[in-house]
């Protein structure tokens, strides 16, 4: 964790092998399930097939289970229901009650406290749907919602009051209705879909939908929303990559969390992806136990470019009810911002933003670099903690007459 150093500018030394294992790319194996065929573990309907959903299930292959775990797998059913994937649970580690994959998939008793400002709806989906399905929240883009089902439940999703239908949300989106307020709608330029995960659907399904939505003249481009890639890297077949390609511009966002997520598997399912010409994108979700922490955070954005995937989005948590053990403090998203900023590429620093609650959209957070600003200057600091002074104007010309210099001691 970063130290109060940190903070201010400065951080902990890496500690070198750890660091090494975090940017290593490793097979996620198959120890649970060390007599499977290759064509079995490969296929990604096998995959959903022998999700694990159940108490026994879990106690079988994790006997290391705490009891609020067990309690937490009991009860899941009645907030979002569990469903792991073999492949990704093969990540986890068994000894290790805080390890970063464990926390993510698989439910705690801490689900059922719910806190007063805590929400169903966190980011106010419902409120701005004028059709069922869609969301309608900024000007010209929409989200367009397609399944209610994932490959694995992440316990912290923001639309966990719909997906897997545990609280009897009955979502069911038409088609229909969706896309002919689309076709309306001509400041629509932007479809994202999402859910649930769209690359759920059938090749066939997915391709008559992307076909439709193509099909409207002021729909400039869509976009994919997918955990897949990583839950269940199997599905991203030659045969998807092609169907996509028709479809440019497509962009696909992705959803890794922590550096262990990237596997061989997974970086080469991104990269059949990239080889088809779509740009990629990761969003993260800031998570105690899990990333709230520099050097797991800078290992994963490297390794995420070293997949063809530029990282896009940090969320901090949305307040989901029964989330409250999950959420790291703004604090400590603008620390980790400061470990990125300066200290490794551009390329690898992602935005860090608040959907704002009750359905305010998204609200860049950064450290503070612009120390003071008026119609003269500029005083900025950079990563490092040393001042500057950039002079301003009105046009954009620098001003030299009766502006005095500035003197770094004059701020520190």
């Amino acid at each position: 964790m970063l130290t109060e150093e940190a903070s201010q500018g400065g951080e902990e030394p890496p500690d070198p092998a750890r660091l090494s294992a975090l940017k290593a790319f490793q097979s996620a194996g198959r120890k649970f399930w060390a007599n499977v065929t290759d064509a079995d573990w490969n296929d990604w309907r096998w995959q959903l097939k022998h999700r694990i959903t159940r108490l026994e299930q879990l106690e079988r292959l994790m006997p290391t289970l705490t009891p609020e775990e067990r309690a937490g797998a009991v009860l899941a059913d009645t907030k979002l229901a569990m469903a792991i994937t073999p492949y990704f649970f093969n990540l986890i580690d068994p000894s290790d009650e805080n390890c970063p994959i464990r926390r993510q998939v698989i439910p705690r008793l801490e689900e059922t406290d719910t806190a007063p400002w805590e929400m169903t709806d966190p980011c106010g989906e419902d409120s701005h749907s004028p059709v069922p399905g869609l969301v309608h929240r900024y000007p010209d883009r929409v989200l367009f919602l397609v399944t209610d089902r994932c490959a694995a439940y992440c316990r912290y999703c923001t639309r966990s009051r719909l997906v897997s239908n545990a609280t009897g949300y009955d979502f069911h989106p038409e088609f229909d209705r969706q896309i002919d307020y689309i076709a309306r709608h001509p400041e629509v330029r932007d479809v994202l879909l999402s859910g649930g995960d769209p690359l759920l659907f059938s090749d066939e399904k997915l391709e008559y939908l992307l076909s439709r939505l193509r099909a409207i003249p002021h729909v400039e481009f869509l976009r994919i929303g997918s955990r897949i890639p990583i839950f269940l890297p199997q599905r991203i077949t030659p045969e998807l990559c092609a169907m996509l390609r028709q479809f440019h511009p497509l962009f696909v966002s992705i959803h890794s969390n922590h550096p262990r997520e990237l596997t061989t598997e997974v970086r080469a399912a991104l990269e059949r992806l990239a080889d088809a010409g779509i740009p990629l994108g990761n969003q993260s979700v800031l998570l105690r136990h899990v990333n709230d922490d520099v050097t797991v955070m800078r290992a994963h954005v490297q390794k995420l470019l070293m997949c063809r995937v530029r990282p896009y989005y940090i969320y901090q948590c949305d307040l989901i009810a029964g989330s409250a053990h999950l959420r790291a403090s703004v604090r400590r998203g603008l620390q980790i911002m400061e470990g990125l900023r300066g200290h490794t590429t551009g390329y690898a620093v992602p935005t860090y933003v608040i959907d704002a609650p009750g359905g305010g959209g998204k609200v860049p957070v950064s450290p503070e670099y612009v120390l003071s600003r008026n119609k003269d200057r500029v005083v900025i600091r950079n990563f490092e903690g040393r001042i500057f002074e950039y002079p301003e104007a009105t046009d954009g010309t620098p001003l030299f007459k009766g502006v005095p210099p500035l003197n770094e001691s004059d701020f520190v």
